[in-house]
């Protein structure tokens, strides 16, 4: 059985500065969506192609996380009418919106949340 769609914490958002981070925060958290949103920067990717990508999701989860974002407006799902059966993901341009933001996010992690011996050399 389907899992609904996980609804906002709050119907309305009226609350301090930080309450648009609260809420984009919820729109894009999760431990995969960031990931997912990042692999479909270059455009459509296929299911199992995603999975591969990302590594250690398991299809159970990567369809459950790629739902709440399709149902958030973050992704498209294009099913082809071909047999077999073809799914691919893409960014709307609402989820495209977050490219920059998500390549920050890259940046950042590699700067000050891996090991150094992970980091990619400074330039």
């Amino acid at each position: 059985m389907d899992e609904p769609h996980r609804s906002p914490r709050f119907e309305r958002y009226d609350c301090s500065a930080g309450c648009p981070v609260e809420a984009a925060l919820e729109l894009i958290g999760g431990k995969w969506k960031g990931l997912v949103l990042f692999h479909l920067l270059d455009g459509p990717v296929r299911f199992n192609a995603l999975r591969r990508l990302i590594g250690g999701v398991t299809a159970r989860v990567l369809a459950r996380q790629l739902r709440e974002l399709e149902a958030a407006g973050l992704v498209h799902r294009e099913a082809y009418p071909v047999v077999p059966p073809k799914v691919e993901y893409s960014l709307t341009p609402m989820g495209a919106s977050l490219g920059d933001i998500l390549m920050s996010l890259q940046e950042w992690g590699a700067r000050w949340a891996l090991p150094k011996d992970l980091a990619a050399p400074e330039e």
